[in-house]
């Protein structure tokens, strides 16, 4: 379907690929991964001829259809059903074409053909593609230009969708959708009967959806088979291979080069001598494979301790002017609470975000909030809060006005902003970028609990483990709005529902929950469960996952530093296996020898670490 070859291309100057090449069969569905920032809109944009490579060439097969979602559907009186009907071009223009042919030829081959594209079954799949969306009947037949933003990108993709390209291209396509969408988009891909090429951080989207994952690092496309717990499982033993195979042929390099060295003015082995040389210019040992480097978050820990109930709401009721959105709350949060608000878009949950930072006000009943509790509150629309001319730097200071220049540097480094980034316009950060900014900005001053609505829409799965890892380590209470079922299950023991008009708690986990919205009921396990086993079974599991956490991404940082280690340690024996190093000052060999030996200390208990988390976490697994 898809053909790369010794693809060059540069933006602004930096190089985003380097002779990348690599091919997508077809009726692949495909994954694509890579670091914020990497080049993968890029790829898409050049595979839809947007832009023009630098060298190489991407090739397609002929007359294939591409589709993607360019832009939200415009807002217009055009009701949303007729918007995703029309994406079909093909059948938009034999239908308008129908109705003024007089050739009865051509009148018979429209007909053939819009029988063979199964046309006359058009409204019933557009209808079902957005019904699985979140769009109702009645929402279907309304005008886009009573729909927001984000639910225009959603009729963009039930258009898209409908159309059935041959190569459908996606780019984060869950972001604009509630966690019902999302599970239903994961069975609409799985059977999608074309060819899917999806830019996704969503872990249990790219388990569930795909087989195959091209992976972008170091401006190369690398293709796996598999979903991608099988993709990370591969690389890093091919990483392992690897980095094993350069050690063993650095070895042999070191030994063949001490018999050169040591040999090479003696008559009677010069002939041996001179094919160990020959045989050191033949072995090429390959380059370190390791993890590229991702930023962690740091959360201040709550200033101030704030009593319990931090929140109370009794019949509270909360909207917009005159108009109720939710009724009748009954709900308290306590310090450390860990809560995942879910339920369909547009049922009240980022009201009920706004109502508990006050951003809105109740419209009655009774709301208490703890007079030293402080609360930060993320959600995508704040991201406008940020001065786009202003560089990350510029946006501290006033926050940090007495403070040197090192010690706001260093707290834009706790965000995980690189040096060179925060030096950058906020305009010119990418997603991730701009949310790891606005996330240490809220938290400044270390709030009480977090509000976070949607927040790894523009984070890399790398940067959501580590946002796992920071809330874990946060003291206060969170809630979480979110559709990245991996984020809930790592950092949330408590599920609430907005449902019918109101928030309440949900007596069930979430693989129950997702059950029942996808038709499969529950045939054992939890249905069986009286409503104490289950909050049993929940708050165990939250247990284990809250040990387990932290111990997976210790091993995970272990392995990134032992790799460091080995390269920065065949890079000293490369140099001591040079003649020349031998020539010049003896402080350079003592201190090359110095940090060799250090090197080599931490590693020994890097690999000693690295055992003793393995041990444990096999432990806690296994329990």
């Amino acid at each position: 379907m898809l053909t790369i070859n010794n693809l060059i291309y540069r933006i602004q100057g930096r190089e985003l690929f380097e002779g990348a090449s690599v091919v997508l069969p077809t009726g692949a569905k495909t994954g694509f991964v890579g670091k914020n920032g990497t080049g993968k809109t890029t790829l898409f944009h050049l595979i839809q001829q947007h832009l023009a490579p630098d060298a190489g060439s991407i090739e397609l097969n002929k007359k294939a259809r591409i589709g993607a979602v360019a832009q939200e559907a415009p807002a217009s009186e055009v009701s949303v059903l007729d918007v995703v009907l029309a994406a079909d071009l093909e059948r938009t223009s034999l239908m308008k074409e129908a109705e003024t042919a007089i050739d009865p030829d051509r009148i018979s081959e429209i007909y053939v053909r819009l029988a063979d594209i199964d046309a006359h079954t058009a409204e019933a799949r557009a209808s079902a593609i957005l019904k699985g969306l979140g769009f109702e009947q009645d929402r279907q037949n309304s005008p886009t230009h009573e729909l927001s933003g984000g639910w225009r990108m959603r009729v963009a993709l039930a258009g898209v969708l409908f159309a059935q390209p041959d190569l459908l291209l996606l780019d984060e396509p869950t972001n604009y959708l509630d966690l019902e969408g999302t599970l239903w988009l994961e069975k609409y891909l799985a059977t999608y009967p074309y060819t899917v090429f999806m830019i996704s951080h969503d872990r249990d989207l790219l388990n569930k959806s795909v087989s195959s994952i091209i992976h972008l690092e170091h401006k190369q496309l690398t293709f796996y088979k598999g979903n991608y717990d099988t993709f990370e499982a591969t690389r890093r033993m091919q990483m392992e291979l690897n980095n094993k195979s350069r050690e063993k042929t650095m070895d042999q390099i070191a030994h063949m080069q001490k018999f050169v060295d040591r040999f090479k003015a003696k008559a009677s082995k010069a002939k041996q001598a001179q094919a160990r040389v020959k045989m050191i210019e033949k072995l090429k040992p390959p380059a370190a494979m390791f993890d590229e480097y991702s930023s962690p978050f740091t959360f201040q820990q709550p200033k101030a301790e704030v009593a319990t109930p931090m929140i109370t709401l009794d019949s509270v009721s909360a909207g917009y002017g005159d108009k109720k959105i939710l009724r009748n709350i009954n709900m308290r949060i306590d310090p450390e609470d860990r809560i995942a608000l879910i339920g369909v878009n547009g049922n009240g949950k980022s009201t009920f975000a706004k109502l508990l930072a006050g951003d809105i006000q109740p419209m009655g009943g009774y709301f208490n909030k703890g007079k030293k509790l402080e609360i930060a509150h993320f959600a995508q629309h704040q991201m406008d809060k940020l001065k786009p001319e202003w560089t990350p730097f510029e946006h501290v200071i006033d926050l940090m006005p007495t403070d040197s220049e090192s010690r706001r540097r260093s707290r834009l480094s706790q965000m995980g902003l690189t040096k060179s980034r925060m030096d950058t316009l906020a305009k010119n950060l990418s997603g991730g970028e701009r949310a790891r900014l606005l996330m240490g900005l809220i938290t400044f001053n270390g709030p009480g609990m977090m509000i976070l609505d949607e927040p790894t829409n523009h984070l890399d799965i790398d940067s959501r483990d580590a946002l796992v890892h920071a809330l874990n380590d946060y003291e206060g209470a969170v809630l979480i709005i979110s559709h990245d079922r991996h984020l809930i299950e790592a950092t949330c023991d408590t599920l609430w529902i907005a449902a019918d008009g109101t928030i309440k708690e949900l007596d069930e986990d979430l693989d129950s929950y997702q059950r029942s919205i996808t038709g499969n009921k529950d045939r054992g396990g939890n249905a069986s469960m009286s409503k104490e086993e289950r909050k049993a079974a929940k708050a165990e599991a939250a247990a284990k996952r809250a040990q387990v956490a932290p111990i997976k991404q210790s091993i995970k940082e272990t392995e990134t530093k032992i790799s460091r280690l080995k390269v920065e340690i065949a890079k000293i024996d490369n140099r001591l296996d040079d003649p020349e190093f031998y020539n010049g000052s003896a402080d350079r060999l003592i201190a090359a020898g110095k940090e060799k030996a250090r090197f080599a200390a931490d590693l020994e208990s890097l690999e000693e670490s690295w055992l003793t988390l393995s041990a444990e976490l096999e432990s806690l697994e296994s329990a």
